[in-house]
């Protein structure tokens, strides 16, 4: 009987002292610091002062910004466009909180399109590669949302940052009217078709008629 109480009371000490262990693990877990939040910090060419902002504050923003660069390949074109295709230099810095942890530099009105460079030495130490890339069509309309002194642009559709904007004519966005124009050509074509297939079967009953009474 004793052997028995002996046994239970182990038993009973173990859970508490799982219990005690869970309960301590949950409460520094909860007291772990929450990570910084993500940030933009944008310089470059005509502006007097860096554009900052932080994802907290404004989401949208700065979700558009890093939209520009959040998709790279791990390398890219050793080479990029002559210098003097490039237009205005723009440099990106992607944040956590107030550290600068990424950085790229943005040519939104190269010749040929959008540029994006990423410079082999990162801020926060880690290995890439240098390499040149096609940036995103959205990139001079997201960064002038953003803050930054561009011209606005009306030859793409904008979106993410400031909302999308529809540039294209109307009638160039209707499928209906562009399945009926292609219906309409296809009647045409079958019209003509067969006309020129009776055509040719009236050509050959005649010809075959003149055959058989010049045989007779």
């Amino acid at each position: 009987m004793l052997r028995h109480m002996r046994r239970l009371a182990a038993v009973l000490a173990g859970t508490l002292a799982a219990a005690l262990l869970s309960l301590g693990t949950a409460g520094s877990a909860s007291a772990a610091p929450k990570p910084a939040p993500a940030g933009v910090d944008i310089t470059g060419t005509g502006m007097s002062a860096p554009v900052r902002m932080h994802a907290d504050t404004e989401p949208t923003l700065v979700g558009a910004v890093i939209d520009q660069v959040n998709f790279l390949a791990p390398t890219g074109m050793p080479k990029g466009p002559k210098a003097a295709n490039l237009g205005p230099k723009y440099t990106v810095v992607v944040l956590a909180g107030e550290t600068p942890k990424q950085t790229y530099d943005l040519y939104p009105k190269a010749v040929g399109g959008p540029r994006l460079y990423r410079p082999a030495k990162q801020p926060d130490g880690r290995k890439t590669s240098a390499g040149w890339f096609l940036g995103r069509l959205s990139m001079s309309e997201t960064l002038r949302t953003a803050g930054v002194p561009l011209e606005r642009q009306f030859d793409t559709v904008s979106g993410g940052a400031g909302g999308g904007e529809r540039v294209l004519p109307e009638d160039t966005l209707d499928p209906a009217k562009d399945l009926d124009e292609a219906l309409s050509d296809l009647q045409r074509l079958l019209l003509l078709n067969v006309g020129v297939m009776l055509t040719i079967t009236v050509g050959l009953a005649g010809i075959a008629l003149l055959i058989r009474r010049r045989t007779r």
